[in-house]
Formats: structure tokens, C-alpha cells, sequence
């Protein structure tokens, strides 16, 4: 259907139009789920959503996530990606840390799907770690939302890491870097 307008024709919206471009569930006349959709929550800017991620997290300092890794725990997850690990240092390869970038974090900690990794359970513990505890937050909080209850991340990522002096390798400890 066309209307015709002062100097030349608008496209109106045709009646059936409104069947077709709703949600799935408007479709096919089911209730909406809450969180979903047009009801999933939004923020006023990404402080709020770090803030909304961090009130579901039980975040544990570098030297708590250090604990629950030496006497296996927990299994320490790097989600940085290889530039930066390149650039910072690494967590210590003694310690078995897991290296999974974060745009593959799901699919690899996901127990249902097939591309998980050994390690994925819902019972998991698993710590997330990024280089300042901005991003672990946001990934610790997506693997909470797919059931990896025991998720959560390291206050202050690599950095604090790094700071405490626990055991990690390419990049000196900033007091011996001072020496």
C-alpha cells in the first residue's frame, strides 16, 4: 500500500506487515519471556552493565584466585587475546592456565555444546581473567547466565596479577623491573 504525499509518494506500512516483523513469540501468539527480546534489560552506558555483571559475581582477589589454582580448585581462564598476553606477561605455565579467548568463552565452557572443552561443567569453578578486571567481569557474567554456577573473575586482572609478584612468565614483576 502507497499514500500518496505533496511531492511525491511515502511508503506506508501495509496492514499485515505488523505479523511478520514482530518478535517470534508475538507470531506465533506466545507470552514473552522476561529478559528476552524487547524485555532484555538495557543500561545507561557500560558502567551500568559492568555494575548490573558484578552484583551477580563473588569476585576473588589475584592472590584467592592464585590459592584456589595451586591446590586445584579452580581452573584459571585467560580470555585476553595473544597481542596482549604477548605484550603483558602470562600467568605461569605451571599453574595450568586455560588460554580462551573471550569471543569463544562460551562456546567452550557451555556443557551443552559440542564445541566445550573437557573442564566445562556446571559445577566448574571457573576464574576469569583479563588484564584489569573489566572484561573478565562481563565474560564471568555470561557463563553464570548459561549455568556455570562457580563462575565468577579476578579483581584487577592481570594487572594485580602481575602486582601481587604470583608466579607468571615474558614480563618482569613491576620491583624488578625497578631494580
Amino acid at each position: 500500500m502507497v499514500t500518496a504525499v505533496a511531492g511525491g509518494l511515502a511508503a506506508t506500512t501495509h496492514w499485515e506487515t505488523r505479523l511478520f516483523s514482530g518478535p517470534v513469540a508475538i507470531r506465533e501468539g506466545r507470552e514473552r519471556q522476561p529478559g528476552r527480546g524487547p524485555l532484555a534489560p538495557t543500561y545507561a552506558g557500560i558502567d551500568d552493565q559492568l555494575a548490573d555483571a558484578r552484583s551477580r559475581l563473588s569476585r576473588v582477589s589475584a592472590r584467592a584466585a592464585y590459592q584456589e589454582v595451586l591446590y586445584g580448585r579452580a581452573v584459571l581462564v585467560d580470555i585476553r587475546p595473544a597481542a596482549q598476553r604477548a605484550a603483558e606477561g602470562e600467568v605461569a605455565p605451571h599453574l595450568h592456565p586455560l588460554v580462551v579467548e573471550r569471543n569463544v568463552l562460551e562456546w567452550r565452557f557451555d556443557p551443552r555444546h559440542e564445541s566445550r572443552l573437557s573442564v566445562a561443567g556446571f559445577a566448574t569453578r571457573v576464574l576469569v581473567l583479563c588484564q584489569e578486571g573489566y572484561t573478565s567481569s562481563l565474560a564471568a557474567d555470561a557463563l553464570l547466565r548459561l549455568g556455570v554456577h562457580r563462575a565468577t573473575d579476578v579483581v584487577g586482572g592481570f594487572r594485580a596479577w602481575r602486582e601481587a609478584g604470583l608466579p607468571s612468565t615474558g614480563v618482569p614483576a613491576p620491583e624488578a623491573a625497578q631494580r
